[in-house]
């Protein structure tokens, strides 16, 4: 009986150890399936034998889609690198909110400080722009106007649609951000952009040696990298802190209202005045870049109207002579 029941002990072992083990592959804890040493590498959960203690169920989705329960006991907190938390919350958002910017032309006197800020905050070099300002004019009889123009922050974006490697994506808060550590610089997204809002990164970015061993913050785009693409990002680092964006705050003319859709409210960034987004944009007609194009921009303008600077007709003063 004693050797007819040895290979009964050893198959009911055995059964344990799968069984284990495909509890452990289920919930998506196993890495790689290696196992060393007898021993099954995993991370997340602490395994201590065959029989589960009493206490509190927990609840997990495995990665086949299936609800499994687990024992609270066996479940360990995980602490991420600070490389992957970044890169984790940076494409969750900020949950319950819809960012929303308005410019006002009207305001705009081309002091760039907004430019400064940027270039600043996300290692560019001189001629490239997250935010640039163009100067418009409808025709020769019309006044020319600043023109302030970021990422526009698509609802429907296009580059999104185009990107092969998922490098580009749009937030549930609003923001469209890019993730250098996937970008292939295969520039599809730079093509379908209709607003000209990307940069691909030709030479080394500044301060890459001085940030080489910093975390890559997806939010920030820091450190940036050779061959890859840079765009504005909504300061989306910024507003997990809850703090306005770099240009909005930087302005020194209150050209830049920003807020939440959500909460229906915008804060002007030089004045702090906080008014109602809909009704900034209900009394002062405002608008968006080419929504012909169904983008859906997250970014408004109110029009040059009641400029804080005159306008001089060049050809007045030619009659004038």
């Amino acid at each position: 009986m004693e050797e007819n029941d040895k290979p009964n002990e050893e198959q009911s072992e055995q059964d344990k150890k799968q069984s284990r083990r495909k509890f452990l592959r289920n919930v998506g804890i196993i890495t790689g399936g290696a196992v060393a040493g007898g021993a099954a590498m995993y991370t997340g959960i602490h395994y201590e034998g065959s029989k589960l203690p009493s206490g509190e169920r927990l609840k997990l989705l495995a990665q086949d889609g299936r609800l499994l329960e687990v024992d609270a006991h066996h479940v360990t907190e995980v602490h991420l690198p600070e490389s992957e938390l970044l890169m984790q919350q940076g494409r969750e958002g900020l949950p319950g909110h819809k960012w929303v910017m308005v410019v006002d032309l009207a305001k705009c006197r081309n002091a760039r400080k907004c430019i400064d800020a940027c270039q600043s905050a996300h290692h560019l070099r001189p001629e490239q722009y997250h935010i640039n300002t163009l100067q418009m004019q409808e025709s020769k009889k019309t006044a020319p106007y600043n023109l302030p123009k970021p990422c526009q922050h698509c609802d429907n974006p296009p580059c999104v649609s185009v990107c092969p490697v998922d490098a580009t994506f749009k937030r549930s808060d609003g923001p469209v951000l890019i993730d250098n550590e996937r970008c292939i610089g295969c520039r599809f997204c730079i093509a379908a952009c209709p607003y000209s809002a990307r940069v691909f990164q030709w030479f080394e970015p500044p301060l890459a040696e001085e940030s080489k061993d910093i975390p890559y913050n997806i939010e920030l785009n820091v450190p940036q990298k050779k061959g890859t693409i840079t765009k504005c990002l909504f300061s989306a680092d910024r507003l997990r802190e809850g703090k306005l964006p770099y240009c909005v705050s930087a302005c020194p003319n209150g050209v830049y209202w920003f807020g939440d859709e959500m909460e229906d409210a915008v804060t002007n960034g030089t004045t702090k005045e906080t008014v109602k987004f809909s009704e900034l944009l209900k009394q002062n007609a405002g608008y968006q870049l080419m929504p012909e194009l169904g983008t859906k921009p997250r970014v408004y303008y109110l029009p040059p109207k009641n400029r804080l600077f005159p306008f001089e007709d060049g050809d007045q003063e030619e009659h004038k002579g």
